[in-house]
């Protein structure tokens, strides 16, 4: 197994309860802080996690709304 840093391991967490449907597609994810508390996380990482499943299309940001799922892709790769 391939060494990840802890962001790459929260995305790819979130990535598969998205692909599972939670939240669903058009749903609003948790805020940031959320997210870090949820992950046992700094906020920095869980930002910078949020920002790796923006790169994979899943999620999207709208200033002062929130981060919404816009796809549920594949989720992690196995292996």
């Amino acid at each position: 197994m391939e060494p990840k840093y802890v962001w790459e391991e929260v995305a790819d967490a979130i990535a598969a309860e998205i692909a599972q449907g939670r939240p669903p597609v058009g749903g609003r994810m948790p805020n940031e802080r959320e997210l870090a508390a949820r992950h046992g996380v700094a906020l920095n990482t869980a930002r910078r996690a949020v920002r790796e499943l923006r790169e994979r299309g899943l999620v999207a940001t709208l200033p002062n709304k929130g981060t919404f799922v816009v796809g549920q892709g594949p989720g992690p790769a196995a292996g």
